[in-house]
C-alpha cells in the first residue's frame, strides 16, 4: 500500500479523499458557517459546523456561507458541486479541470467567478503529513457575488475569471 500511494504521489494520483486544507487558505477566506465534507480528523476548524463523510454531508442541510473542499472521487466531486450550485452561497476549492461535464454543466452556468491560484496548494493526507507540490494548480469557485469580493480581498494571489451568463 506505501508504494502504491508513493507512486500515486509522484504521478499526482490522489488515492484518497481525505485531504486536508491548509490553515493560511481558510483564514484568508474569512469566517464560513458550514464545511460539508470535512476529513475525518480535522486539526482545525473550516467552519462552525463541520460534516465528516460519517455524518454524510450530501444528506444534511446546507445552511449559511459554505467552505467545500469536496472529495474529489466521482461520482461524490459532482454531487457536492451540484448541492453547492443549488446553495448559491460557498466558496469551493477544486482542480481546474475546465473542459469536464463538471466545469460545463455544473460550475460555468451557476458560479460567480473561478479564481484560479499563482501558487500551488500543498495539502495535508490522513495522516497530517504535508505533500508535495501538486501537479496542477487549484482553483476556488465563487458562489454568490460576495464570495468573489472575499476571494478578491483575501490576500491569496490569483486572476478572477468572470464566466458569462
Amino acid at each position: 500500500m506505501k508504494e502504491i500511494q508513493e507512486t500515486h504521489q509522484k504521478k499526482g494520483i490522489v488515492s484518497s479523499d481525505e485531504y486536508y486544507t491548509p490553515l493560511h487558505i481558510i483564514e484568508a477566506l474569512g469566517h464560513f458557517d458550514l464545511d460539508p465534507a470535512t476529513p475525518c480528523n480535522p486539526k482545525w476548524r473550516t467552519a462552525d459546523v463541520m460534516y465528516t463523510k460519517e455524518d454524510d454531508g450530501l444528506k444534511k442541510e446546507w445552511f449559511g456561507r459554505v467552505f467545500l473542499n469536496p472529495p474529489y472521487s466521482r461520482p461524490l466531486i459532482n454531487q457536492f458541486m451540484e448541492k453547492m450550485a443549488e446553495h448559491k452561497n460557498g466558496i469551493a476549492l477544486v482542480v481546474p479541470k475546465f473542459g469536464t461535464k463538471l466545469f460545463r454543466d455544473i460550475i460555468f452556468p451557476s458560479c460567480d467567478g473561478i479564481y484560479i491560484l499563482k501558487d500551488r496548494i500543498k495539502f495535508f493526507d490522513e495522516n497530517w503529513v504535508q505533500q508535495k507540490s501538486p501537479i496542477c494548480q487549484s482553483v476556488l469557485i465563487a458562489f454568490g457575488k460576495d464570495n468573489k469580493e472575499y476571494i478578491i480581498n483575501s490576500g491569496l494571489k490569483g486572476i478572477m475569471l468572470v464566466p458569462e451568463k
